[in-house]
């Protein structure tokens, strides 16, 4: 109790550390008002309303029952806060650097511009110099790690690597040590965009399989749900008998995905038709068993991961940078951030950025979302022949009105026709396992999964997700473990893995003594890696670990150093790992220190009130304001550029 203090003395504490000579705990009282005009920002708030401390956590003076009544009040007054803040600033790199310089001068071509006469780059090394801002440090991560810059002059740390002349020194002796290796993989190589974008990429089994579900005998059966069985499985058994309660829909599939999709054909080669089907596949080279022999099931690369520590996809925050951050405390299997099919279809590099691999990630995964079997089985084989992963993975769990109201996420599960198709048709191109991450149900108090989970098995899915909330629920109140334990039993024996309100090493031997396979710790507002990545250690040492606040800044400078390798050092990579930084730190001051708390462990639910840390450092990371994460920021980037604005993509509800 005697951290707790109220939100003036909290915010005057933190302001008053900040002018220089001032005392610990000094500077005086900040003024309510000023406090107020601070946290003002339109309709979206820098920092939630004040915080409610129950009565049983302060000394009984009267001060309590104040409190209790204010907060039966507050409720009514206050708008819930949910979803994204759609409305935010953005900034592009024109807003933080005026001069650019153009890339081939960097690249020590400049005599090769690609645009020319016209190119609107500077490439005037002196001139670029002369209005460039001044050096954010004196190493450079790049330079000390790779024994090159590839950003040259333009690097932000450029002092530790340019000689004479504003030459980029290079110390050969590391260089040779990275040479040809491939620390980064499953980039998009512009050949491969390009056929993308000219629809030019064979979608060979895709196509085949495609063509079944458009064959009339397909539509046989009650609802027509027997499109999805493959020619072996029609000739050996009538493949509508497992496919009973499925749906009462007497159409055709191939109808209701044109009703369904107003432009079914607009990612789709067209399909030959007639005697062309032979000759409009082309191939190279001499004929392989897999060329004329089909992979069954069973002779499929098994996904080995029972009992392992699974890092779920986490939008925005779950970028690589972070992804490794928790491999280093002990994650066992990743995945990369969830990637909208037509998007990689459409060879859109920012969403090709998402299924990025570092060479430390060994089990690692990529998860899709789409709508419709016809995109979802042919980006399924685009990423079989192109990338490099271990398991890819469905996402019918998103619950945003974006993605569910087109059709996908949780929509999947009141779709079970579309659902099946997609399941079937990427399980028949892939070669790596499938898995799906599914929610409870779409309603709050109806729950569906347990119905849907042997179906998905039945399928051909090697193992599924189940996130502990409905979609109503979003990421509010408690996970239903109850449920999950139930529908381990059902899933058996494919793999089901738990997901939900972890926590602690506590939470997570909880939730493996219900029964299921392993524990998927995941994200957004219930989140367990994003508050405290050294969560993966504790669960596997069995201990509380009560890290301390250099400790903690010593993983931001990590987390800022891969940002610099992944996204670069010049400005725009400064900016991009800041914005990234800055994201991850709306979560991280939510974690209370573990010397701090009365009881073991913090339930990930609960609310802290306004509390002192055992110093300075700590007490900046426990604030909520978005002034404060800024200032951390600097503390390892550098002052933020003129005009800079943050406001964190998530509205965080979770504590309300």
């Amino acid at each position: 109790r005697r951290f707790l203090t109220s939100k003036e003395q909290f915010h005057a504490y933190l302001r008053a550390r900040g002018k220089p000579g001032s005392q610990a705990g000094g500077g005086g009282e900040l003024e309510e008002e000023e406090v107020e005009e601070k946290e003002e920002v339109g309709s979206s708030q820098s920092e939630p309303p004040a915080k409610r401390v129950r009565s049983e956590d302060l000394s009984q003076d009267g001060e309590s029952r104040e409190d209790a009544g204010a907060a039966e009040k507050e409720p009514t007054e206050r708008k819930r806060a949910r979803g994204q803040n759609k409305s935010r600033p953005c900034m592009k790199p024109n807003h933080y650097e005026q001069s650019r310089l153009c890339p081939s001068v960097t690249q020590g071509c400049a005599e090769k511009c690609y645009f020319g006469p016209q190119c609107r780059f500077l490439h005037d090394v002196g001139e670029y110099m002369a209005a460039k801002p001044a050096d954010l440090g004196r190493s450079c991560v790049l330079f000390e790690t790779f024994g090159k810059c590839i950003y040259g002059v333009t690097c932000r740390f450029a002092q530790a690597h340019l000689g004479d002349g504003y030459q980029n020194v290079i110390n050969t002796d590391l260089a040779k040590q990275w040479e040809g290796k491939s620390l980064v993989r499953n980039n998009l190589s512009k050949d491969l965009q390009h056929q993308l974008r000219k629809r030019k990429f064979s979608f060979k089994k895709a196509d085949e399989f495609l063509r079944g579900l458009a064959k009339p005998h397909g539509c046989g059966g009650k609802g027509g749900k027997a499109t999805g069985c493959s020619t072996e499985e029609q000739e050996a058994s009538n493949c509508t008998t497992h496919q009973e309660g499925l749906g009462d829909s007497p159409e055709c599939p191939v109808l209701l995905e044109q009703r369904e999709d107003p432009k079914p054909g607009a990612l789709q080669s067209p399909s030959p038709t007639g005697g062309e089907e032979a000759s409009s596949i082309k191939t190279v080279g001499p004929v392989t068993d897999e060329d004329v022999i089909k992979l069954r099931s069973c002779e499929k690369r098994k996904l080995e991961i029972r009992g392992k520590l699974y890092l779920a996809p986490l939008t925005t925050c779950g970028n690589l940078p972070f992804r490794r951050i928790c491999k280093r405390f002990g994650a066992d299997v990743t995945c990369g951030e969830m990637a909208v099919c037509t998007n990689l279809l459409q060879g859109q590099s920012s969403e090709w950025a998402l299924l990025k691999r570092h060479h430390t990630e060994d089990i690692f995964g990529v998860q899709l979302e789409g709508a419709f079997p016809d995109t979802m089985t042919k980006c399924a084989e685009l990423l079989n022949q192109t990338i490099e992963v271990d398991f890819v993975d469905i996402n019918v769990g998103c619950p945003i009105d974006l993605v569910y109201k087109k059709g996908g996420g949780c929509a999947l599960m009141t779709r079970s026709n579309k659902f099946e198709q997609i399941v079937r048709g990427m399980n028949s191109v892939l070669d790596v396992p499938l898995t799906v991450k599914i929610r409870t149900g779409v309603q709050e108090k109806i729950n569906v999964a347990h119905k849907i989970i042997p179906k998905i098995r039945e399928w051909g899915a090697s193992m599924v997700t189940l996130h502990g909330r409905s979609r109503e629920q979003r990421y509010t109140r408690g996970a239903d473990w109850d449920y999950i334990a139930e529908c381990a039993k059902i899933a058996s024996p494919m793999p089901l893995f738990g997901n939900g309100d972890i926590l602690s090493y506590e939470d997570a031997n909880r939730a493996m003594q219900m029964g299921v396979s392993g524990i998927m710790i995941a994200r957004q507002v219930p989140v367990g890696a994003l508050i405290k990545p050294w969560l993966f250690t504790e669960i596997k040492e069995q201990r509380h670990w009560d890290i301390s606040s250099s400790e903690r800044f010593d993983i931001l400078k990590d987390f800022t150093n891969y940002g610099l390798e992944h996204w670069g050092s010049d400005t725009q990579g400064v900016e991009k790992t800041r914005k990234f930084l800055l994201e991850w730190l709306s979560f991280l001051c939510r974690y209370i220190p573990v010397g701090l708390l009365e009881h073991l462990p913090q339930k990930i639910n609960e609310r802290p009130p306004y509390y002192m840390g055992r110093d300075y450092l700590e007490t900046l990371m426990a604030s909520q304001n978005v002034d404060d994460w800024i200032k951390i920021s600097e503390l390892l980037l550098g002052p933020v550029p003129t005009s800079f604005t943050f406001l964190p993509k998530h509205k965080a509800n979770s504590y309300r």
